[in-house]
């Protein structure tokens, strides 16, 4: 028992002291504390860091910014552009509409005056002659009006007007997204794409009042739809012209062999586009002369119905002569293939221009690269790099010995 309490009393007395050291707690003095202020961080650095980039290159903040500024002005201009496409595409529907349902209805009006005309010669007499005589010469007249104003506008050219507009629209549209996924956008390539939609709108206008193209022109002149004063500065020194020029993918006979293609696109595609287009050009003014003029007549003779049997002749034969000029100015769409020979001819003009600028680029590394400029020439012309090289020295070849070549640069049209 004395040996139980002994123990119990050392356990109360250890667990006392235990207590009694926990309880004290000693006054800290009141220290002033300030807290440190964060570093400010750009927004850039900020994304970086979110990122998990701790160690980053420092970016130069005003190119950034001018980047970004960049960017989004090429994706206001991509809406404008895709705009544009919907609007021109939309509208060469519309003109097609136009020429399909002016032909028929012009078509139709003549051959109805030409019946009531021949119906009135054979057997009309007192008022139903009259009446006959008068709905005629009224059709005619409305046919001789109706078929002015087509001539007019030349609604197939309309039509074509705008579907080449929608095409080349579409092209810049892809060279905007092909700079956008490339990135690091400038702001020459901003005022390079304004150019060309501005060049683009002023070759294609939408409205008719005004601002419609010249249907008629006194000379046959190639579409031009890029703009003409280069943004680029070229310088014209000579001195180094081909020193060390195997760089950038440009060499002596490489420059050699694009000044010998664009021989032969100014002496052969050009030149027949140029023939084919004034060809056309008077096909269609004789045309257009002569579709009205032979309803006019018809109109006049139609008058005479009942006179005489040559009034009838006159009247019935020259409306069915107006018919036919009609449905082939209209139906063949003349004004369609001298829109097309125009674009087609404006076309190597670009490429003439394109390869003669980039040629008069002396810096080299400012160029593109010549393979890839190479293969972007043979393209366009629908020809392998071989066929092409093999081209220039046809074309050299003619103009050492004086001789004309006999093959086009394109084999696509």
């Amino acid at each position: 028992m004395a040996s139980l309490q002994t123990s119990s009393l050392i356990l109360s007395s250890s667990s006392s002291n235990k207590i009694s050291a926990t309880i004290p707690v000693p006054k800290l003095p009141r220290v002033p504390m300030s807290v440190p202020k964060m570093p400010t961080r750009t927004v850039v650095e900020e994304l970086n860091m979110r990122a998990g980039f701790t160690n980053t290159v420092p970016i130069d903040v005003e190119s950034y910014n001018s980047t970004s500024i960049a960017n989004t002005q090429l994706y206001a201009l991509l809406e404008a552009v895709a705009d544009r496409v919907e609007m021109h595409n939309n509208i060469g529907k519309q003109r097609d509409n136009w020429n399909t349902l002016l032909l028929n209805s012009i078509n139709m009006i003549t051959l109805t005056a030409a019946t009531l005309t021949g119906v009135g010669a054979i057997g009309g007499a007192g008022m139903p002659l009259l009446a006959l005589k008068l709905s005629s010469a009224l059709l005619y007249s409305a046919a001789t009006g109706l078929l002015l104003i087509m001539n007019k506008i030349q609604p197939s050219q309309l039509a074509e007007e705008q579907r080449n507009a929608t095409r080349l629209f579409k092209q810049l549209q892809s060279q905007i997204q092909t700079i956008l996924t490339l990135g690091n956008p400038t702001q020459e390539n901003v005022k390079i794409v304004m150019e060309k939609v501005l060049a683009l709108d002023k070759a294609f206008p939408l409205p008719l009042l005004g601002a419609m193209l010249e249907k008629f022109p006194s000379k046959f002149e190639p579409a031009v739809w890029w703009p003409s004063e280069q943004s680029q500065n070229k310088t014209k020194e000579q001195e180094g012209k081909f020193h060390k020029m195997a760089k950038n993918g440009w060499s002596e006979e490489l420059e050699v062999e694009m000044r010998d293609i664009i021989e032969v696109v100014k002496r052969k595609d050009i030149k027949d586009y140029a023939r084919l287009g004034n060809l056309m050009l008077k096909i269609n003014k004789i045309l257009a002369i002569s579709g009205p003029l032979l309803t006019g007549i018809a109109a006049i003779g139609s008058t005479f119905v009942g006179n005489g049997s040559w009034a009838a002749i006159i009247a019935v034969a020259a409306g069915a002569l107006g018919n036919a000029v009609n449905a082939f100015e209209h139906g063949g769409q003349v004004g369609m293939v001298f829109e097309m020979y125009r674009n087609n001819a404006g076309f190597f003009r670009l490429l003439e221009e394109s390869i003669e600028g980039t040629l008069e680029e002396k810096d080299l590394e400012k160029r593109e690269n010549g393979e890839l400029f190479e293969m972007k020439v043979a393209l366009k012309f629908g020809r392998s790099l071989s066929q092409l090289k093999e081209l220039a020295r046809k074309s050299a070849y003619s103009r050492r010995e004086g001789t004309s070549i006999d093959e086009f640069a394109s084999k696509l049209f």
